[in-house]
């Protein structure tokens, strides 16, 4: 159905902060020919983006289709839908707004790309329309921003480089000097609040999503500690990557035999790793109270985001150590202002290796690992995230 669309691609979100900047790289990257849109619910909102646009990359930008959608309606999503092959959307927090899009997508054989890295809205989606995609043709692809494209392809190429057929353990510990978004910030909140919910979403995906035949692959808890080849102190991060990197080992063999993940932050000394761990279980206690998660959520708005010169100078660094049949490789993805920059990067290459590339073939509700791979690698790459083998 999707190959007789007459959009290539379609980005709903362009008025917020992030989904400004995933337009903006939309109009200086994507190639000539590409047919795609914007779509949102204010037209003077996006006819002002799409002016901002012609005047910095170029009029032909001037005649850019601008589509009517509401995350309330669902009838208009359906329509947006229909009309693309790829449907990006930067609207969040995902659990409130998020699924009449993925719906329609689902419905409609339209592949999905967003940046959510709330685990009770995939594992829910997965629950209510995987199958459906699965029978469309859909390629739902969930956390598409910082959570999750670094860990899920830096496991994918830290796995390669290993190339081991028995049992894998493997560490991805993240250091970042950037500030969270503000959309990353509430989504995050939103979480912390609804425990029982989440624990519930994740059972009702167990009970019904495969296991993989003759395998295993599992998340694992880590403990905090130091780290005796990076030598960095480790704290656990309770983020939705993790079970993303799960997920890809669980489809692919190239993980290995028994494969298990553990996921941490990286600091330089014990100080800042109690700090984060105090600061955490702060966050995580405060959400459970209204009136304190409201006054937090007041306080950091979403919409907004730092200024260019201060993204310029935000970077991150994952790194990965992996091992197996006796061997031990280190590998590091990094790149600049992971909450930002580099996620509307990711967002919008995701986006085109969907629409463009030669890509895997799969369906229904799937990684990044799984439905682009080795694809979407490359673009990053191209574009300037770094993928490289320490040691190993």
């Amino acid at each position: 159905m999707a190959a007789e669309r007459d959009l290539d691609l379609v980005l709903l979100g362009a008025t917020g902060f992030t989904g400004g900047l995933t337009a903006a790289y939309l109009a200086e990257h994507a190639p000539e020919g590409l047919r795609w849109a914007l779509a949102g619910r204010n037209p003077a909102k996006l006819a002002a983006v799409r002016d901002d646009l012609a005047g910095r990359f170029g009029d032909r930008l001037a005649g850019l289709e601008l589509l009517h959608a509401d995350a309330t309606d669902p009838a208009g999503l359906a329509e947006v839908a229909a009309r693309t092959r790829v449907l990006i959307t930067t609207v969040g927090p995902y659990l409130e707004h998020g699924e009449p899009l993925v719906r329609a997508c689902a419905e409609s054989g339209t592949d999905y790309v967003d940046l959510t890295g709330e685990p009770e809205f995939i594992d829910a989606m997965y629950v209510r329309y995987h199958a459906v995609a699965e029978r469309s043709g859909a390629r739902i692809v969930h956390a598409c921003g910082f959570d999750s494209i670094p860990h899920d392809l830096g496991a994918l190429y830290t796995a390669q480089q290993l190339g081991a057929t028995g049992p894998v353990t493997m560490r991805g510990v993240v250091r970042s000097a950037a500030l969270a978004s503000g959309g990353t910030f509430h989504s995050a909140l939103g979480q912390f609040a609804r425990p029982r919910q989440l624990r519930a979403a994740a059972t009702a995906r167990r009970q019904i999503e495969p296991r993989p035949s003759g395998r295993r692959a599992r998340a694992v808890g880590g403990r905090p500690s130091r780290d005796p080849k990076l030598g960095y102190w480790l704290l656990p991060l309770p983020t939705v990557d993790p079970a993303i990197v799960a997920r890809s080992a669980a489809a692919l063999p190239v993980y290995g035999a028994d494969f298990r993940y553990s996921h941490y932050a990286g600091t330089r000394t014990l100080h800042y790793a109690v700090g984060g761990a105090v600061g955490v279980s702060a966050l995580v206690a405060a959400s459970q109270v209204g009136p304190i998660r409201r006054w937090l959520g007041n306080r950091v708005p979403q919409g907004e985001g730092p200024s260019e010169a201060r993204r310029a100078k935000s970077c991150f660094t994952v790194d990965f150590v992996a091992e197996g049949d006796g061997r031990t490789v280190h590998t590091r993805v990094s790149g600049g202002d992971p909450g930002y920059t580099e996620t509307a990067k990711m967002l919008a290459e995701s986006g085109l290796c969907l629409a463009l590339d030669d890509n895997p073939p799969s369906a229904g509700s799937v990684t990044t690992a799984v439905a682009m791979g080795d694809a979407l690698t490359a673009r990053l790459q191209r574009a300037g995230i770094r993928f490289e083998t320490i040691a190993g």
